[in-house]
């Protein structure tokens, strides 16, 4: 369907493509959220019974036009309901991280000028309410879970329940008032305001209208061939743009189902009892879920480890061959058959992943062997290549066309160029309308014509037609002897490993590359347990001998094959230390979508970069940490620096040859 024809046909809000799916799919489930253990379930037609009462309550307390609507809590329907009520209302929903420390969220209440925010629960409300006067514009917190909410001043505070009552009671008042709000409602009107990770500064609010979203979600859906028969599990944060286009651009405009785990908890079980059709995790999920495997597999008895090493060693051989159709011997079919009966099968159900018809991964670069590992399993996982400021999509991996070390090809509607400087710019009709209040970065981020500067460098493989993203822009450089430095390349090979959680690489304008490495609390205390090694403290851990001598291995496996890749051979790792502290959100050094602030990391930690380069051995710090419940406090550590060996890169064994 062309824009025209989506405009004849109505569809130019969330709103109207509800009203559609109502009678399109009335019958179908369009939400499922499992609460108290038990499975409920809304058709689209109850489901948009429930958005009006929802939006008829909003104006009953007051609602207008172009008011900003604050959301904040986990994955749940009511949640979702609130952002296409405040949509049909005319007002603009405004997700936020339900992590995010009261500072954080004040921030962002100011900023957009809230009026209203829906709040999750108990939790959600104290964090509103002690920002205060930091977030002056707020004058009404509606809250979803009535648990101890009941001695409240609520003279400007309702349950969400209570909304919705007082909104079925005003049918025949308001009733005519929310019609010709939703009638009005334009493909160029603000559809939602989502906030960038800020990993440079201040998160941005970028502005998103319903062009940008129903045209992306059109053209990616069409895409993947996404019908109302997809199941999805909605876990990521809602304040992140790819939720939004998950679970209300593409299942709005797919009329397919979102299903919401009770909680972070159970979310394992939740997605094997749903076993969604259509998925997507960043890179960390498939890691952990990997880390998970690898720590039950070592745990496992003689045989099963024979069984799991063998079979995966086919997987890897012929899995992905099968899964793209390509020609595989009689042999190997059958091996592989075998495999999928004693391995494979029992494994992806074990997941939640058995009926995944199309599986995405993005956010950040995922680790190759991570990503070969899933495909190897007959898991169709794929990789697209997103920002906030595109709606999401600007390249996706087209079927059978699906590599590890590329992002695909552009989007349905994207157009792409490399600057001379190898950044990558993009436009298309999901391209943002601005960022809010702030003129000064729209111009600076979106040219006249529409281009956007992604801050990425990239090119494209020749013949295939690829996109191939290196890391952010003003993270490339180059080392002292003018070789290429990209530390997320190297990062990601580190994160490959169960053991190794995170990783902060340097190198630019010096001679060699030192790093800093988070160990993975859950692989490597249950390496000690297995090994009757006693510790009290993820510090204590991190620091120990045998601990520091395994990460050193598998620093030394990624510098031999880093040495292999002719463009980024002097990325190898020449010193590093294990941190004694894990990266945190809450203490800055990371987004809430966990992606590293190298500024503010090389800033706090300058005195453990030095040690690094100046040839000690040992280095003693303080570091200020945050805790959860908002209290500063210290940490004081010896921190071990090992140096790591590193290999002749390929053309230097050509030269030394010749």
């Amino acid at each position: 369907m062309q824009n025209a024809e989506a405009a004849q046909a109505g569809l130019q809000s969330i709103p109207a493509l509800l009203a559609r799916n109502a009678v399109r799919f009335g019958g179908r489930p369009a939400y499922r959220e499992k609460e108290f253990g038990i499975w409920q379930s809304w058709t689209w037609a109850e489901a948009a019974t429930e958005i009006r009462a929802l939006a008829l309550g909003f104006l009953v307390l007051g609602l207008n036009r172009g008011d900003r609507v604050a959301i904040v809590g986990r994955n749940r329907p009511a949640h979702y309901w609130a952002m296409v009520a405040a949509q049909m209302c005319g007002a603009v929903p405004v997700p936020l991280y339900q992590d995010a420390v009261a500072e954080e969220m004040a921030y962002v209440l100011h900023h957009c000028g809230a009026r209203f925010v829906v709040c999750g629960d108990q939790e959600q409300v104290d964090k509103v309410l002690e920002v205060g006067e930091r977030a002056p514009s707020v004058e009404h917190i509606v809250y979803t879970d009535k648990r101890g909410m009941r001695k409240y001043d609520h003279s400007h505070m309702n349950a969400l329940a209570d909304v919705q009552a007082e909104g079925r009671a005003a049918e025949q008042r308001l009733g005519a008032e929310l019609d010709s709000r939703t009638a009005v409602l334009g493909y160029d009107d603000t559809c939602v305001m989502l906030y960038t990770s800020g990993t440079t500064g201040k998160p941005k609010g970028v502005v998103l209208s319903n062009r940008n979203i129903i045209e992306t979600a059109k053209n990616s859906a069409a895409f993947d061939h996404l019908t109302e028969r997809e199941e999805v599990l909605a876990y990521l944060p809602m304040a992140w743009v790819g939720d939004f286009i998950f679970s209300v651009g593409q299942a709005y405009w797919a009329g397919f189902t979102v299903n919401c785990p009770e909680s972070a908890h159970t979310m394992m079980t939740d997605m094997r009892e749903i076993g969604p059709t259509y998925f997507f995790a960043p890179p960390r999920v498939f890691e952990g879920q990997l880390t998970s495997v690898m720590i039950r597999m070592e745990d496992a008895g003689r045989l099963k480890r024979w069984l799991f090493r063998h079979f995966m060693a086919v997987a890897r051989r012929v899995g992905p061959a099968l899964l793209d159709g390509k020609p595989v011997g009689l042999l190997d079919r059958l091996h592989h058959a075998l495999g999928n009966v004693l391995i494979y099968g029992p494994l992806k159900n074990t997941l939640g992943y058995s009926r995944i018809r199309v599986g995405y991964t993005a956010g950040e670069a995922i680790g190759p062997e991570i990503f070969d590992f899933y495909r190897s399993l007959g898991i169709n996982l794929k990789q697209l290549y997103g920002q906030t400021e595109a709606s999401v999509f600007i390249t996706q991996q087209p079927d059978g066309q699906v590599r590890s070390d590329t992002v695909g090809v552009p989007s349905p509607g994207v157009e792409l160029r490399i600057a001379p400087s190898g950044e990558v710019f993009y436009r298309s009709p999901g391209v943002f309308v601005e960022y809010y209040n702030n003129p000064e970065s729209t111009a600076s981020t979106k040219d006249a014509e529409g281009w956007v500067a992604t801050g990425d460098a990239g090119f494209f493989e020749e013949g295939s037609g690829h996109l191939r993203i290196i890391d952010r822009a003003k993270d490339v450089g180059r080392m002292a002897d003018g070789r290429m430095f990209a530390p997320k390349y190297v990062e990601n090979k580190l994160k490959f490993y169960p053991n190794i959680l995170e990783a902060v690489v340097f190198g630019a304008g010096r001679d060699m590359c030192t790093a800093f490495i988070n160990i993975d609390l859950t692989a490597v205390g249950n390496w000690a347990e297995r090994n009757n090694i006693a510790y009290a403290s993820y510090q204590e851990l991190a620091g120990h001998p045998q601990v520091y001598a395994t990460i050193k291995e598998h620093v030394e496996a990624v510098n031999d094959s880093v040495a292999r890749d002719p463009m980024l051979s002097g990325c190898q790792i020449s010193r590093f230390l294990v941190l004694h502290k894990e990266l945190d959100p809450d203490d800055g050094e990371m987004t809430r979508t966990r992606k590293v602030r190298r500024n503010i990391i090389a800033e706090k930690y300058a005195d453990l970069i030095d040690a690094l380069y100046d040839g000690r051995d040992t280095v003693s710090t303080r570091t200020e940490v945050t805790y959860e419940d908002g209290r500063k406090g210290e940490i004081r550590a010896t921190l071990k620096i090992e140096s790591a060996r590193t290999f002749p890169t390929a053309q230097s064994q050509k030269v030394a040859a010749e």
